[in-house]
């Protein structure tokens, strides 16, 4: 599957003194990551931690596939909202759900704090505005329920958002305790820091198929085999080639990378911007003074269009982003397009499955995939570490699968 066409930012932000060789041989091991991205590099960190004998195999170089194109907005808030959570699935599951995500930012800040490489872990508040006076109800409904719930926000009329930022809305809600990253420097550290502590990895390294028996999974790549007690499949979007779920479905999104701007003094605390139409688009910033713009989702374009595609989409957004900010000097520096995964009832997929046994999936699918990466690798290390968790019930890959509400 190409997951990421045209050329994305983060890459250009960190050389790896690390060349990761190619699976040559038959190893064994506690247990098996399949795929060297986000989900991969957080499971493989806790597990390594917790002394399993823990290999990870890409078919790629690690973090070439989505983490590359992943603009990196780290929150506890979900596209789909609190209020709209409780509906769904009721009050316990709802507000546990938003829990988890909180908990997970906290864990994530720890981690990045951890790492030899910088993560360019920052974090900031979040900013999401009506996109139509119709969607001000919307936002004072979930206002009302985060506070109900001891979730921190604000709710902010248009005379103040006129006072913070260059642009007018009709209402937003302003939440604290986000956090930006850069998600290629953050898997680079991850998986430098799960070697530390044990981990082998295994880039440009293809699974071909696994067996399973009683004594766990016997994995196939071209030039050797893995024994593994226990399979993490971390795949990302690519878990629809090995088993397609019914509640998950993929599209394409686009996002551009400005040229660094001398002065961001008009945004104010450089928070992450976002909106209530949907599909949405979304802004944030960048150490060195540029600006991420994403969002246009649409239906996967041709394979000979989604080059040109991703140059035109990048143009779309850049002509957005000055309708928020008329800042001089914007230019477009990076503009690529990328397949993106959600589910029809806006929460991941994590967990056992009844036709793959000593195995584990991690598919973090929505707009807040590092999130639900953390949330699935914690849940996942407990498992193998024999902790059960009722918390990995919400998260079912068999649950029924039922549209959000409108």
């Amino acid at each position: 599957m190409d997951l990421v066409y045209g050329t994305p930012y983060w890459p250009s932000t960190y050389k790896s003194d690390v060349d990761y060789p190619s699976l040559n041989g038959d190893i064994s091991c506690d247990c098996l990551i399949i795929g060297g991205g986000m989900g991969g590099a957080l499971t493989s960190r806790l597990l390594a931690e917790r002394r399993f004998d823990t290999v990870v195999i890409d078919k790629r170089k690690i973090a070439h596939g989505s983490s590359s194109a992943n603009t990196g907005l780290l929150q506890y808030t979900n596209d789909k909202t609190l209020t709209s959570c409780i509906n769904t699935f009721g009050e316990a599951k709802g507000v546990r759900f938003y829990q988890l995500c909180r908990e997970a930012m906290q864990q994530l800040s720890e981690i990045a704090g951890s790492l030899k490489t910088d993560p360019w872990f920052i974090p900031r508040n979040s900013f999401c505005f009506a996109s139509s006076e119709e969607d001000v109800s919307l936002l004072e409904e979930e206002y009302q329920t985060l506070q109900k719930h001891g979730f921190e926000a604000e709710l902010w009329n248009a005379d103040q958002i006129k006072s913070h930022f260059p642009f007018v809305k009709p209402a937003a809600l302003y939440t604290r305790g986000d956090a930006e990253v850069n998600p290629y420097r953050f898997v680079q550290g991850l998986f430098e820091s799960a070697v530390q502590h044990g981990a082998r990895i295994y880039e440009q390294t293809e699974m071909i198929h696994c067996e399973y028996d009683d004594e766990g999974v016997l994995c196939y790549t071209p030039h050797g085999k893995i024994r593994a007690k226990q399979i993490v499949y971390a795949a990302g979007y690519e878990t629809q080639e090995i088993k397609k779920d019914r509640g998950a479905y993929l599209k394409a999104t686009y996002a551009i990378t400005t040229k660094p701007l001398s002065d961001l003094s008009s945004w104010h605390e450089q928070a992450m911007i976002w909106e209530t139409a949907r599909p949405y688009l979304y802004m944030r910033t960048t150490p060195d003074n540029r600006i991420i713009v994403g969002g246009l989702d649409e239906e996967t374009p041709d394979k000979d269009q989604r080059e040109l595609r991703s140059k035109n989409q990048g143009d779309v957004l850049l002509d957005e982003l000055k309708t928020y900010f008329p800042l001089d000097q914007l230019e477009v520096d990076y503009a690529w397009g990328a397949v993106f995964g959600n589910t029809h009832d806006g929460l991941p997929l994590i967990g056992t499955h009844p036709d793959y046994p000593h195995s584990y999936f991690v598919e973090g699918y929505g707009g807040n995939g590092t999130v639900y990466s953390m949330i699935a690798a914690s849940l996942i290390a407990d498992a193998i570490s024999g902790v059960q968790n009722e918390d990995m019930k919400l998260f079912s890959l068999t649950r029924t699968s039922k549209p959000s509400p409108a």
